[in-house]
């Protein structure tokens, strides 16, 4: 929901809610793409490899 970018489904009582919300945002988001990123640099770091080979004449 929150990635997706469609908001909260029932609307917040309070500023407590609120902030948590925010903040829950902001970790899902961060822990979404850091996990993207720990899984494609090895294949990324061996792509690099390919392309800087010394082979390639």
């Amino acid at each position: 929901m929150i990635l997706a970018g469609v908001g909260p489904v029932a609307t917040m009582a309070n500023d407590l809610a609120k902030l948590f919300a925010s903040f829950y945002a902001l970790f899902s988001g961060t822990a979404f793409f850091s996990i993207i990123v720990v899984v494609m640099a090895p294949i990324v770091h061996r792509f690099l490899h390919i392309i800087n080979s010394d082979n390639i004449e």
